[in-house]
């Protein structure tokens, strides 16, 4: 089973979104924040894509990597859910380890914020990548849709109107 970066953000995120992404129901397409973020990843730094490669491996898709310094820039517009992106970078760096590409390092970069941590993968990290792996995997393979979390995040997210709208 190919387990994404996004697979990744998800899991931290909400059970549901992860499942509901996993069977192919996407909400993204309707949301006028994802269309923003995505905006902002295409138009900030348009010469980062001169300047870094797209790297697409172990079913992820790296939008910035340094192949010279071996850094991965992920771009984020609010920190909202900072210990998700973190993870999800994480575990792209996990992945370039696996694929034998060692010394990879990454940078979290919140635009609106004007914020830039750097993210490393430590051995902790390695071996809860592993544990978090067989979860997301327990997860996509359940027939059981899991239960909505009722967060404040869920306000934002594409999926709101699917989890909280019912019919009268």
């Amino acid at each position: 089973m190919n387990i994404s970066g996004t697979h990744f953000n998800y899991y931290h995120v909400c059970k549901r979104k992860l499942w509901l992404f996993s069977k192919g129901i996407s909400m993204e397409h309707t949301s006028d924040l994802v269309y923003e973020g995505k905006l902002i990843h295409e138009e900030s730094y348009p010469q980062r894509t001169e300047r870094y490669e797209e790297l697409e491996i172990g079913g992820c898709k790296i939008d910035y990597y340094d192949r010279h310094n071996k850094v991965i820039h992920e771009i984020k517009k609010s920190d909202k859910i900072e210990s998700a992106h973190e993870w999800q970078l994480k575990y792209y760096i996990h992945v370039l380890e696996y694929n034998e590409i060692k010394g990879v390092t990454g940078i979290l970069e919140y635009l609106a914020l004007r914020h830039k941590s750097q993210v490393v993968l430590t051995d902790d990290d390695r071996n809860e990548i592993r544990e978090i792996k067989m979860k997301i995997e327990t997860i996509l393979s359940s027939d059981d849709c899991p239960l909505t979390i009722d967060s404040k995040i869920c306000c934002n997210c594409s999926y709101y109107e699917f989890c909280y709208i019912a019919e009268e």
